[in-house]
């Protein structure tokens, strides 16, 4: 998986294990981004996946003014980076409610949006915003079939008219995540969305025959986002197609992506003839999803036999044992699951022209 590409030339200077971000090929995911959206502006992008202010100075700069947040931190982060919008795509509830509405009005030059699933939780929030002096945008969280949160799409109809008009809050539109959509093959994908766009487009017309606009639709997720891009009336809100890993290069050949994030890691032992053993455990790569946990570039004929907190354990294949790496070597492994990887570490070494010559701090971490 082009080991020409994340060779660093001053790797004898980095402590391992060292997560590295490749800023041309993040530069260059981006813009592939903006091309399959057909703008910039389209875009709505989500920052779980770095949670740092430098890569939403860099998207700003390329023409995205919008962006998702899953925490209240990232919102912060988020703001204080300028973004003009901003929705907080996580249900707000308990002291979260209070919190968000003061976040919002430390930032009067920034929109600010909410997610909703709940008429109670919807009121305590108008209830608090009124309270607060603040203006506020709410998206109704629709359940596109993930069963995580929203509303069934069956009963949107019911859910916003009974909800009304809010006195601090604003109806702002359908925010259509469908994290559910693994399928490889593209058709495939294409009509799983296509399905969950025509329930949605009976919901809509209904509410229009009873004088309710929806303004805004926010729909998709990495994998998906390019089979909602041919409806030029939603926002599009991918979030690891920037970074990328080796779970979603795997999985979705037909996406111009290339990963842009490795954690290097050097052979610390030979444990047992035919076995060797990397500084790399579930403490610095992520532990989900189930199975391989990353993709060790340009490592063959060895298969990893477990891993513990600081330590990954590898065996050579079968008639292979005399081509185990000396202990010391180097490698670069592609994590199956970025998100969850970049939250480990305090920051991301920056690779330019194949030189670590930076940081990016992961603001937002906690």
């Amino acid at each position: 998986m082009y080991p020409e590409l994340y060779t660093i030339q001053n790797e004898d200077r980095v402590f391992t294990p060292a997560l590295i971000y490749y800023k041309e090929q993040i530069e260059e995911n981006t813009r592939q981004t903006i091309r399959i959206a057909g703008g910039a502006d389209r875009l709505w992008p989500h920052v779980k996946s770095h949670k740092m202010k430098e890569m939403i100075v860099m998207q700003i700069a390329m023409g995205i003014k919008r962006f998702k947040c899953a925490t209240l931190s990232e919102v912060r982060m988020t703001a204080e980076c300028g973004a003009e919008h901003i929705l907080l795509a996580y249900l707000l509830v308990g002291p979260n409610v209070a919190a968000y509405t003061r976040l919002t009005k430390a930032f009067p030059n920034t929109r600010f949006y909410a997610l909703a699933d709940d008429l109670d939780q919807l009121r305590l929030l108008d209830t608090e915003a009124e309270k607060q002096h603040a203006s506020i945008g709410y998206f109704i969280d629709v359940n596109m079939g993930m069963n995580r949160t929203g509303v069934e799409t069956e009963k949107l109809y019911d859910f916003i008219t009974t909800a009304g008009e809010m006195r601090a809050l604003t109806f702002s539109g359908l925010h259509c995540y469908d994290g559910h959509v693994h399928t490889t093959d593209l058709t495939q994908r294409r009509g799983e969305v296509s399905d969950m766009v025509s329930a949605i487009a009976g919901e809509i017309d209904r509410l229009a025959a009873c004088g309710i606009a929806v303004p805004m639709i926010i729909a998709g997720g990495s994998p998906s986002f390019p089979c909602h891009a041919a409806n030029p009336h939603v926002f599009l809100s991918p979030g690891t197609v920037f970074l990328w890993d080796a779970g979603y290069a795997a999985n979705y050949p037909d996406l111009p992506y290339i990963p842009a994030a490795a954690v290097m890691t050097r052979v610390i032992s030979h444990p047992k003839t035919g076995m060797f053993t990397l500084d790399l455990g579930c403490k610095g790569i992520a532990s989900d999803p189930a199975g391989s946990r990353g993709t060790v570039v340009g490592l063959q004929n060895a298969e990893a036999a477990f891993q513990s907190e600081e330590h990954w354990t590898y065996r050579m294949l079968p008639g292979h044992e005399a081509e185990r790496p000396e202990i010391g070597t180097v490698f670069y492994v592609i994590p199956t699951h970025v998100c969850p990887t970049t939250a480990l570490y305090r920051a991301a070494l920056i690779a330019e022209n194949r030189e670590i010559t930076g940081e990016w701090t992961v603001d937002a971490r906690r």
